[in-house]
């Protein structure tokens, strides 16, 4: 059974997207696939009650989703190209079909280890991706490569030590890294263990007040962070911009962050 989070999840980022297009066919099917969402359930078991991390089950893959959509939505704006737009080997709403599979299937590898999850991801998410593209492209093999292709980049580079390439698979980084919100943290707060590897990222997670991600001033993209105390500047300082600096989508980016109340710092 899906939560309500999910629920909701899934109306705001269809909302994103032209239901006369591709990418908003592939992100129904995606929402409602049993297998994709039963590994996201179990990815997130593993994630939570084995080893002590925050969320990485649908919730998060929605959210990861959600934030990819408005960000390239705002790039689009900007009147900026993907990098299958600037290679003439696909278009836009094809781009936001390969950032909806790689979100949707990032953290698969989860449900076997935290280790080389995002290697092990490949191995879960391939078959998958080749079975729910042709649902969408079925006459089109070319393109179905192309998504497959940069879907599989994103993955394999999301934890930001691989290099990506496309601006496609650099977006899947940011909005990976702005998933922070104290929501996110939520179950692991609630469950008293002894104390383990992965416990500073369940504090400094539950510590984010609100990210928004909006236009920016300089740059076409603005992420703003609101935290309730410094223990959530390792969010930003160890997870978001090692995630942006690796991103082919950097120079489009700018990051204010601090605690409710004092001035916020400007790190890009």
């Amino acid at each position: 059974m899906k939560s309500p989070k999910e629920h909701i999840l899934d109306r705001h980022l269809l909302g994103l997207l032209d239901q006369n297009q591709n990418s908003y066919k592939l992100a129904k099917i995606l929402v409602e696939d049993p297998e994709v969402e039963a590994i996201q359930d179990y990815a997130n078991s593993v994630s939570i009650k084995r080893l002590n991390y925050n969320d990485h089950g649908p919730v998060h893959m929605r959210q990861v989703a959600y934030n990819g959509v408005k960000m390239l939505s705002l790039l689009k704006d900007a009147n900026i190209t993907t990098s299958l737009e600037k290679e003439d080997t696909g278009t836009y709403d094809d781009s936001l079909s390969a950032l909806l599979l790689a979100s949707f299937l990032h953290d698969l590898g989860m449900s076997v280890s935290r280790t080389d999850h995002e290697l092990t991801g490949i191995i879960i998410a391939r078959p998958i991706m080749e079975r729910v593209l042709h649902q969408v492209y079925p006459h089109d093999l070319s393109t179905r490569v192309a998504i497959i292709s940069i879907a599989t980049e994103a993955i394999l580079g999301h934890m930001a030590n691989r290099r990506v390439s496309s601006l496609e698979a650099g977006l899947l980084l940011v909005a990976d890294g702005c998933d922070m919100e104290k929501g996110r943290a939520r179950i692991p707060m609630s469950i008293t263990t002894a104390p383990k590897t992965g416990d500073i990222h369940k504090y400094s997670a539950n510590s984010i007040e609100k990210v928004t991600i909006q236009k920016g001033n300089e740059q076409p993209i603005l992420i703003d962070v609101d935290m309730s105390s410094d223990v959530g500047y390792f969010q930003i300082e160890e997870v978001l911009l090692p995630k942006i600096m690796m991103s082919p989508a950097k120079q489009y980016v700018e990051v204010h962050a601090g605690v409710l109340g004092q001035p916020k710092k400007r790190y890009l």
